[in-house]
């Protein structure tokens, strides 16, 4: 991976010779292990923009020509050609499963979709309002006393059971987290349908009815969890790797990424989203007046749902899940004036040339919400579901950590601002 190298002179005239690492695709990355030790210096670099922090051969982001790639393969083949199950495999291991590794992997995943009664007593013991994200940051954290039996993290073996039980217990976990939030009763899981079609059973069946399945909208939401599986270093994924880093278990480093991704600036994007659409419809304002405000320094209003702090161009996940509300509204009649409104609110920035120059363009979030909207799922449980479908991403970079010969406990560096040493008064 070390291509070239690259000479750094301090005001001394003191040179130092660090070398260029390059990786399958992307920019260069100048390697600074030993930065302090050759000059005696150290990096600033505030929310991490200009860092690598690893080595990583699972998620590849070109923000610029607007790229995702999982473990190479694009994320358009992936939503068109696969199921959530297959790229959780394709996550964990690298590659495609053959049908008997993904009868074997689904299987498996099937085994582990219960979870301990206690549980069931350890939910109920929120308050009836709590928040659904709430429960499950404490919920998950607490799963590493009930499955102790497995978390040996020296233990390859432990690892890969713990993945297992982590993406096959989170649906289970968010279905009863919601049960909760309603008051209704829980539903065990159905083993004998699909993995999201088990999902919907638990969060939306009750006992005094028969439940049916659409295929429409478990299309939808399995397509928008493979969009949602992983990406990169994100905020969430790194507070997972460094969690980690300390010889945490699975599940306390989960729980660790699910409060992260609580934080509205990550995970509670598409709640703005929505609120934003309702807003501009309840008010009665017009689409003109809604971007003639957006573009006006003066007036605090943002556009919720644009541009990406990665993505410099489409955010190709965007262009996936904007046909998927067609389809699903379309069979579902769901709230078509949203959605034409988000439609129109599109258009108007894509045309719009304050809009083009920056390069705002809509973003998953822009979509998912109306599509969560659609399906009958409320927005307290938006971040929920972005949760149970970033797990995968969040142990695949775990596993792959423990299994990299450079895995160090991470240590940021800080500038000290404070005081200057003082004696204490006599």
């Amino acid at each position: 991976m070390t291509n070239k190298k690259i000479t750094l002179t301090d005001s001394d005239g003191k040179s130092s010779e660090f070398d260029v690492l390059q990786g399958t695709h992307g920019p260069g990355c100048i390697a600074i292990s030993d930065l302090y030790k050759k000059t005696g210096h150290f990096t600033y670099d505030p929310g991490y923009g200009a860092t690598g922090s690893c080595k990583s051969a699972i998620t590849f982001i070109n923000g610029e020509e607007g790229i995702l790639l999982h473990r190479g393969y694009p994320i358009e083949q992936l939503a068109e050609k696969s199921s959530y199950l297959e790229v959780c495999y394709l996550l964990l291991n690298g590659e495609l499963p053959n049908s008997s590794e993904f009868d074997d992997f689904s299987d498996t995943i099937k085994t582990h979709t219960m979870v301990h009664e206690n549980i069931r007593d350890f939910i109920n013991g929120f308050r009836y309002d709590a928040h659904p994200m709430a429960m499950l940051v404490g919920t998950v954290g607490a799963l590493s006393s009930f499955y102790h039996d497995s978390i040996d993290i020296n233990n390859p073996e432990h690892r890969v059971i713990s993945a297992h039980r982590l993406i096959a217990k989170l649906p289970t976990i968010a279905s009863y987290c919601y049960k909760h939030h309603r008051g209704q009763p829980f539903m065990y899981p159905d083993n004998s349908v699909s993995y999201v079609e088990n999902f919907m059973q638990m969060m939306f069946a009750v006992p005094a009815q028969e439940y049916t399945h659409n295929p429409v909208a478990a299309k939808a939401l399995e397509v928008m969890m493979i969009l949602h599986a992983d990406h990169e270093q994100n905020a969430s994924t790194s507070t997972v790797r460094l969690a980690g880093s300390s010889g945490a278990n699975p599940f306390a480093s989960i729980a660790a990424g699910i409060a992260s991704l609580w934080g509205p600036a990550h995970g509670g994007a598409n709640e703005a989203v929505i609120n934003m659409l309702e807003n501009i419809y309840n008010s009665g304002e017009t689409i003109e007046t809604t971007i003639a405000r957006a573009k006006d320094k003066n007036d605090p209003f943002r556009l919720m749902g644009f541009g990406h702090r990665v993505y410099k161009n489409f955010d190709p996940r965007a262009k996936i899940i904007a046909g998927l509300c067609h389809e699903l509204l379309d069979d579902l009649d769901g709230d078509q004036p949203m959605f034409n409104l988000a439609l129109e609110l599109e258009q108007a920035t894509l045309e719009d040339d304050y809009f083009r120059e920056r390069r705002l363009y809509p973003n998953v979030d822009f979509y998912s919400g109306i599509i969560m909207r659609a399906l009958n799922i409320p927005m307290n449980m938006f971040t929920v579901m972005f949760a149970m479908a970033r797990t995968v991403g969040w142990i695949s970079h775990w596993l792959e950590m423990h299994s990299d010969p450079e895995f160090r406990i991470g240590r940021p560096r800080q500038i000290y601002t404070g005081h200057a040493k003082r004696d204490y008064p006599s």
